[in-house]
């Protein structure tokens, strides 16, 4: 059955901070109190109440990053119901699987999806999001009751990036997302006086679980911002003094190369996190030379996302390294065989703790398959050295095995990378007859630079073992991404498919 679940976070955190700034809208410049969020939150939780919403009933949420997150997720954790955002870049199927699957009885929409939302096939009541204000529609009654919760109980559903096959519901409970919270706060140290800046989308666990709820547990302050504007989000981070940020590499890619980036100072800053993906060594080096604290960290959506810790100080010396468990979670890295990988050795990791989703919704089968012995299967292979600072060294379904050797892209990725006209690079193992699989690297040149496959192979003789340097490179002028930002790898592979 679980244990009883009857704090209301939000509600005491109001009733200590009430006149506390928890979220700020850097679009409009609106600002919002601990107190005004617990007030939002509970009128949206009575709307609820009076349309006949029941504890496990879904409720989404179609919008980009906005004030209207907290109010809905903190609405179904009060009376019990189960968040799940959308995400807007979905194609019309996608979204039409995702909306079919999931059966919300209540959907918040942006105004300028809400067209999008009515050719949806199924049936929800809609509440248009019009502005910071669309809830003043409705009346301000606030009485609203615990309906006996557990902390197993669902609070939120995350759907995974879905790059093959359909996207799966990832369960995250209240205990989940409460002990990534707690885990993170003690952990990284945050404190009320921390503030971030979240630009990635908040239907993403990275948006909404990173650091937006850990930062509002702790009593900090969100500014949310509805997009990525690399530009922007430099401006943003030194207006509102914040502490810590987390983007994904290729935003990062994309804020160091801004003149504003090079001329910031970021006095408040005490950490500038990448997750999402592996970091390119170049941006560390970025960060260095500025003199700026810069670390990765590990997660995915059924994992909290946050699992590891590291100084900055390490982090400098030991670039690539997530660092170590945080304080409440277990990791190990497990062969293939079975057995426990030893320093050095490179496995699939494996993770265990209350900060972990429960189960994939409606997906049995997938859920026994991820879940063994009270393990989670990450499908990530990492490595931990001897000083026990731990590295993630690339999906496990993305490594290559050609000519019976085992290749890991992460590693030829970094040293392509390294080359001073390479803009970002992409390396896949493709169905070999003589090999099993060979190498291929995608590259993106940086501007004006006349990038050839001869000089990227000189390149790569320099550094890397002769199975390891791509067979064939293929120079592009932009590398797709996925919904989030991430380089998509499967659709390389399906460009390959299409001319060969």
């Amino acid at each position: 059955m679980g244990v009883s679940y009857e704090t209301d976070w939000v509600k005491s955190r109001s009733d200590l901070f009430p006149a506390k700034c928890a979220v700020i809208d850097s679009a409009t410049k609106d600002s919002w109190t601990y107190s005004e969020l617990e007030g939002r939150s509970s009128r949206l939780a009575s709307l609820f109440l009076k349309q006949g919403v029941e504890k496990g009933d879904r409720i989404a949420l179609f919008t980009q990053n906005h004030i209207s997150y907290f109010d809905f997720l903190f609405a179904c954790l009060k009376i019990g119901a189960i968040f799940v955002p959308l995400n807007w870049r979905m194609s019309p199927d996608e979204l039409q699987f995702v909306v079919r699957d999931a059966a919300p009885v209540v959907m918040g929409v942006e105004t300028g999806f809400v067209e999008q939302a009515s050719q949806l096939q199924e049936d929800f009541y809609l509440i248009e999001i019009d502005s910071n204000h669309y809830l003043d529609q409705f009346p301000a009654d606030e009485d609203v009751l615990n309906p006996g919760l557990v902390e197993s109980d669902p609070l939120a559903m995350i759907y995974t990036g879905g790059t093959t096959g359909h996207p799966k519901g990832a369960v995250l409970s209240h205990r989940s997302i409460m002990w990534n919270a707690i885990n993170t706060i003690v952990s990284w140290n945050l404190t009320d006086k921390d503030t971030t800046l979240t630009c990635i989308p908040m239907f993403h666990t990275g948006g909404l679980n990173a650091l937006s709820i850990p930062i509002l547990v702790a009593g900090g302050t969100v500014v949310l911002s509805p997009g990525f504007n690399p530009e922007q989000a430099v401006k943003d981070l030194i207006e509102y003094r914040c502490s810590i940020v987390l983007f994904v590499p290729t935003m990062y890619h994309m804020l160091t190369g801004t003149k504003d980036f090079k001329k910031a100072k970021f006095p408040d800053m005490k950490v500038f996190l990448s997750g999402g993906a592996p970091c390119p060594r170049g941006i560390y080096d970025t960060f260095s030379s500025k003199g700026l604290a810069f670390k990765e960290g590990y997660g995915l959506t059924e994992a909290g996302p946050n699992n590891f810790y590291i100084d900055p100080g390490e982090a400098a010396i030991r670039p690539g390294s997530v660092g170590k468990p945080m304080l409440f979670n277990t990791v190990k890295i497990v062969r293939e065989n079975g057995g426990e990988a030893g320093a050095g050795e490179v496995g699939e990791l494996y993770l265990r703790g209350s900060h972990l989703f429960e189960y994939y919704w409606n997906k049995e089968e997938e859920t026994e398959q991820a879940w063994k012995d009270g393990w989670f299967h990450t499908g990530d292979l990492a490595r931990k050295e001897e000083d026990g600072y731990y590295y993630i060294v690339g999906r496990k379904k993305d490594m290559i095995i050609t000519g019976g050797e085992n290749v890991y892209p992460l590693e030829i990725e970094n040293w392509i990378d390294s080359h001073e006209d390479v803009d970002e690079v992409a390396v896949i193992g493709i169905p070999d007859e003589k090999w099993g699989e060979k190498v291929v690297a995608f590259v993106a040149a940086k501007g004006g630079a006349a990038l050839k496959a001869e000089e990227l192979e000189d390149y790569c003789k320099r550094k890397l073992t002769k199975y390891k340097i791509p067979k064939s490179f293929y120079i592009i002028d932009q590398l797709p991404k996925t919904h989030v930002g991430k380089i998509n790898k499967n659709e390389l592979r399906k460009r390959l498919d299409k001319v060969t």
